[in-house]
């Protein structure tokens, strides 16, 4: 578990040391390393290994990590859409997404200062929380980069493209709408164009809202543009019984045949949710090698849950997302775990497997297998530390089962991303959290009551 170790000789210099009591490497494995250092040269991973050995190793320019710290792969969170945060604790008892619920703050309210300013907010929760690799689509694709780029974030970053006319749909109505199809379908082609090649740290998708907000000949020019580019595709796809009637009337299959035939049903599509799928949806699904982003905690929210051992069996590939109202990874671990079990898996299903699918699944569908969700020498340096001085982190006897069943992402004490710090005794480092927390605050007030709603909390 080392790379090839430095020259004998005098200790060699290295950017960051991060020491912890344990480390889960997540391998196939599942090694679980003891008293243990990591050396960081530059964005990457040098070298592993016992935490003395490696201290004589190493003369580092500065140290993370103590006796007390757990190290972990930075989590991998492959489904969101930041700016929703605006709608958090307000519409989970009247609708099960945003998109279709009247009343509620919609995304073509947003202006893209303010969309930047509720991405921030997103972005900083997912930090805090150890997710360190983010998929986010949404209106203003250039805001939410903006807001990546300062919170620091490794992104995968689209605007959202659909062709329904979006006031009707929050009513659930839906009827056509041509001019925002070529309007949000330009939206995100801009945005390819001016993020393709520019960093590794930001990396444009094509986000194509759902088979039910997008018709077929805008789901094929999608598929195009994707094919031409080599993009990644994200989606929505079975996340409601209303879908698949939608689609199915208007189209006369059923939304993932729909996305097969227009050529959008591949190993480049991430799709969200996946729920209401028969036996023939998930055959489909997993025959194309499709990953999911399995949304544990919003799908329970609205009493569903998602084939996901089945999807796993069938072929396709298992990533893990917080969605929108929350961006604590570990408690959607905890949930998968919950959900797959009653969903008739039973014990087939371990916490390592959801810990994998938290951080070597996403990476794996975001074509960054080996260099994220791992811990391992050339790997990037994304890492995440946890406090076990915490009470719900003890004993720690073994390392897995008590991160996902008992932590929680409260205990995330440190974060590194590309090798740079941006997360310390739970601060950031290069931003003030308090002041996003407080832009967003002012901007959710303003968009709620531009919505018709009068807030209870004073500002």
């Amino acid at each position: 578990m080392t790379a090839s170790a430095p020259p004998p000789g005098a200790p060699q210099p290295c950017d960051l040391l991060v020491r912890a009591r344990a480390a889960l490497v997540l391998d196939a494995q599942g090694t679980v390393l003891s008293d243990v250092a990591v050396a960081v040269v530059g964005d990457r991973i040098a070298h592993i290994g016992p935490a003395a050995e490696m201290a004589a190793l190493y003369v580092p320019a500065r140290t993370l990590g103590s006796a007390h710290h757990l190290l972990m792969p930075g989590l991998v969170n492959s489904h969101n859409h930041t700016p929703i945060m605006v709608v958090r604790g307000m519409v989970e008892d009247v609708g099960f997404a945003p998109a279709y619920t009247p009343g509620v703050p919609q995304g073509d309210m947003l202006s893209e200062e303010e969309a930047y300013l509720l991405a921030r907010l997103g972005a900083y929760e997912m930090l805090r929380f150890g997710s360190t690799t983010v998929v986010d689509f949404y209106r203003h694709p250039q805001a939410l980069a903006r807001a990546a780029r300062e919170i620091g974030l490794r992104s995968f970053i689209g605007g959202r493209i659909m062709d329904a006319d979006t006031a009707a749909l929050a009513r659930r109505e839906w009827r056509a709408d041509p001019a925002q199809g070529e309007r949000t379908l330009r939206e995100a082609m801009d945005f390819v164009a001016a993020w393709s090649g520019r960093t590794d740290m930001v990396t444009p998708v094509l986000g194509p809202h759902a088979p039910d907000t997008c018709s077929p000949a805008l789901l094929r020019q999608v598929a195009e543009l994707a094919e031409a580019g080599q993009l990644i595709l994200h989606t929505h796809l079975h996340q409601s019984p209303m879908e698949v009637e939608i689609v199915t009337a208007r189209d006369g299959r059923r939304p993932v045949e729909l996305m097969d035939e227009v050529g959008l049903l591949g190993p480049r599509l991430v799709a969200g949710h996946c729920i209401h799928m028969t036996e023939a949806d998930i055959a489909l699904f997993g025959a194309r090698g499709a990953a999911v982003a399995h949304v544990p905690v919003g799908n329970a929210a609205h009493g569903s849950v998602a084939p996901i051992r089945a999807l796993e069996q069938a072929g396709a590939r298992i990533t893990l997302a917080t969605d929108t109202k929350s961006g604590d990874m570990i408690e959607a671990m905890r949930m998968a775990l919950a959900a797959t079990r009653i969903h008739g898996a039973g014990f087939t299903v371990s916490s390592h497997d959801v810990l994998r699918w938290a951080t070597h699944g996403g990476a794996a569908a975001l074509g960054l297998a080996g260099e994220i969700g791992i811990l391992a020498p050339g790997a990037k340096a994304d890492l995440v530390l946890l406090d076990t001085n915490a009470p719900n982190l003890a004993p720690l006897i073994d390392g897995p089962g008590l991160v996902v069943h008992s932590a929680q992402g409260g205990n995330v004490d440190a974060v590194v991303v590309d090798g740079a710090v941006l997360l310390e005794d739970g601060r950031p480092t290069r931003f003030d959290g308090t002041e996003v927390i407080a832009a967003a605050q002012a901007v959710s007030r303003r968009l709620w009551e531009r919505a018709g709603h009068t807030p209870r909390v004073r500002a």
